[in-house]
């Protein structure tokens, strides 16, 4: 069930930053292999504009308070754009020279 729901979620952000939660369950409503009661799930959500990642963490919270994450899973949540990768580790810290001093007006 959660993959015609990741597909309805792909299709309404399809070159779209933010939409309306009414767009997101318009969209899931075309999807007739979705059941009803997933689509419930989505009525749980407020109204409101969300992007991506804000919209598959509401959706894994309803998800979470109904007790089915075992059952039914969870949401794969994106990472944010911008954000450096996780495994990114700086090799070699910077360490300041011990013969510099202050920079006070030389």
């Amino acid at each position: 069930m959660l993959d015609e729901l990741r597909q309805a979620i792909d299709e309404v952000f399809h070159g779209r930053e933010r939409v309306a939660m009414r767009d997101v369950y318009a969209q899931a409503s075309r999807h007739v292999n979705l059941s009803a009661d997933l689509l419930t799930h989505l009525n749980e959500l407020p109204e409101g504009p969300y992007d991506r990642r804000e919209l598959t963490e509401a959706i894994n919270e309803v998800i979470t308070r109904r007790g089915e994450q075992d059952t039914l899973g969870l949401l794969e949540v994106p990472q944010q754009a911008g954000a450096a990768p996780l495994e990114y580790v700086n090799p070699t810290p910077t360490v300041p020279d011990e013969n510099e001093g202050p920079d006070l007006m030389r």
